[in-house]
């Protein structure tokens, strides 16, 4: 009976190391400055259509990644279900992710909300890349999610 109890107590710290370490290593492979997401952009607000600067003291830690909040009631929103404000392919461009599998910077103003997601794009130099998605958004997400499985195995 002991020894069953040693044994399940084991294969729970090894599950919880697991998985500890699994999002550690994804981490690594986001878009991220001193651990701060979205270049310090609110995370909430790209959902009411337009991003608005975060203050770094209104700031909260989710998975060990640092999101700041533009007002109270947007980190409120946030810590309800960090997972729906979360930027996909760890905030990298959406569209460069699609088009060759590389993690590209992102205007963390040239976004698209997409069946409650939030997508990032490059836009510099005269460069946006959020025309070249809307051109063909169905396949390029198909392939940038398969991409993004890739990188954060």
């Amino acid at each position: 009976m002991k020894l069953r109890y040693i044994a399940i107590l084991g294969l729970l710290v090894f599950t919880f190391s697991a998985l500890a370490q699994g999002t550690t290593s994804a981490i690594s492979e986001y878009n991220l400055k001193n651990k701060l997401a979205l270049e310090g952009y609110d995370p909430v607000s790209y959902f009411d259509g337009k991003p608005l600067k975060g203050k770094a003291e209104i700031k909260f830690e989710s998975n060990g990644v640092i999101y700041w909040f533009n007002n109270y009631a947007n980190l409120s929103k946030f810590k309800e279900n960090p997972s729906r404000y979360e930027p996909v392919y760890g905030g990298w461009c959406a569209f460069a992710m699609g088009d060759t599998g590389e993690k590209v910077k992102i205007d963390p103003e040239t976004f698209k909300v997409i069946d409650n997601q939030l997508y990032l794009f490059y836009n510099f130099w005269g460069t946006n890349t959020l025309k070249e998605w809307n051109k063909n958004e169905k396949a390029l997400k198909l392939k940038a999610d398969q991409n993004w499985k890739k990188i954060i195995r």
